[in-house]
């Protein structure tokens, strides 16, 4: 058998803002009874729509093993109805806060509040969410929560986080959850529109940091690993410090090496809040995508690809474009990526 791999990440632009829309393929290519397809994420209705052509054209296939939605928010989840509705999907990973509403209602502020009313309130919350299990539902799809220690049966992709104990600490802080006791995040992302100043880095300093905050929804993120022809591929959507220091530490616990892998999705876009070097020294890595859209300023952040890149990482993005990462398994007519280069000025 042929161990073939294609890891494709689709652009998805919408202004500045940015999303994730992933593809892999692995096995032996020569039969589809041989290979497994997985999705991660689908960005927008546009690119979700893209995602299940770009399936069909260049895996060959309308069948999709796994869907994986990292988190609730639109630019990750909205373009999965596309893929649900449009292709044979066999199984579904969704987290579903809702149905964790019994096990952390005693956590908000309402005591008004019963474990279904919040549950209800959280299905209309993270509509996009729930409409996809409503669709793996109807169509008699297999759900399942992709929390720390799930695996797929072939045991290639796992789950490496959250653990549902942190998903659970979680939910209370998302913003369009119900107003909790206590805020731990609370102000902490605040979005401020001020002049960037620039400041020097060398490759022998570095100016990132570990002070980053990202939302409680982006740490709620799924953080996948494969594991394929004894290499390790590592997908983050967008989770943050605190989350992937969680990660780290269940990694140590149950005796699984991610310190040097072969490909890491750098997460939230490249957002200088969701890295930290404490991080990008434990998980070094040979190849760093992002997908990032071609009008966003701030995505990649240059200090996270400077880090990247001082760490011995090529680094690309999609700006506008699709790209792919391929072992024994290259395309005709597809040319190579000039990946970024360092950057002597960086945004404090």
């Amino acid at each position: 058998m042929k161990e073939q791999l294609q890891i494709d990440f689709l652009p998805v632009d919408s202004g500045e803002k940015s999303g994730d829309a992933i593809a892999f393929r692995y096995g032996d290519f020569t039969h589809r009874s041989t290979f497994k397809v997985v999705v991660i994420d689908g960005g927008t209705k546009d690119s979700g729509n893209r995602l299940v052509e770009h399936i069909q054209q260049y895996f060959h296939t309308n069948e999709v093993d796994l869907v994986i939605c990292t988190h609730p928010d639109a630019d990750h989840a909205s373009g999965l109805r596309q893929v649900m509705n449009q292709c044979v999907v066999k199984e579904l990973w969704i987290h579903k806060p809702w149905d964790h509403s019994e096990a952390i209602r005693d956590l908000f502020q309402d005591g008004r509040i019963t474990g279904n009313s919040l549950s209800e309130r959280l299905k209309l919350a993270y509509n996009y969410a729930h409409e996809l299990v409503e669709l793996a539902e109807e169509k008699g799809i297999d759900v399942r929560e992709p929390f720390a220690g799930r695996k797929t049966e072939d045991g290639k992709v796992n789950v490496l986080g959250p653990t549902v104990d942190y998903y659970r600490e979680l939910i209370p802080e998302f913003s369009r959850s119900p107003q909790q006791k206590t805020t731990v995040l609370e102000n902490l992302t605040r979005t401020f529109n001020k002049a960037i100043n620039w400041i020097q880095e060398t490759l022998h300093i570095e100016t990132l940091d570990d002070s980053g905050i990202t939302s409680a929804v982006n740490l709620s993120s799924a953080v996948i690993l494969l594991e394929f022809n004894n290499k390790k591929y590592l997908f983050t959507g967008d989770a943050g410090i605190q989350s992937l220091e969680k990660v780290l530490e269940y990694t140590k616990n149950n005796y699984i090496d991610i310190s040097n892998i072969e490909f890491f999705q750098v997460p939230h876009h490249g957002s200088k809040r969701n890295i930290s070097p404490a991080i990008l020294n434990a998980i070094k890595c040979k190849t760093a995508y992002v997908s990032a859209s071609k009008d966003a300023p701030k995505h990649p952040a240059k200090k996270v690809t400077n880090a990247l890149i001082r760490r011995g990482a090529n680094v690309y993005k999609t700006g506008g474009q699709v790209i792919s990462y391929n072992n024994n398994a290259p395309r005709d007519g597809w040319t190579s990526l000039t990946p970024i280069q360092f950057f002597d000025q960086v945004e404090e």
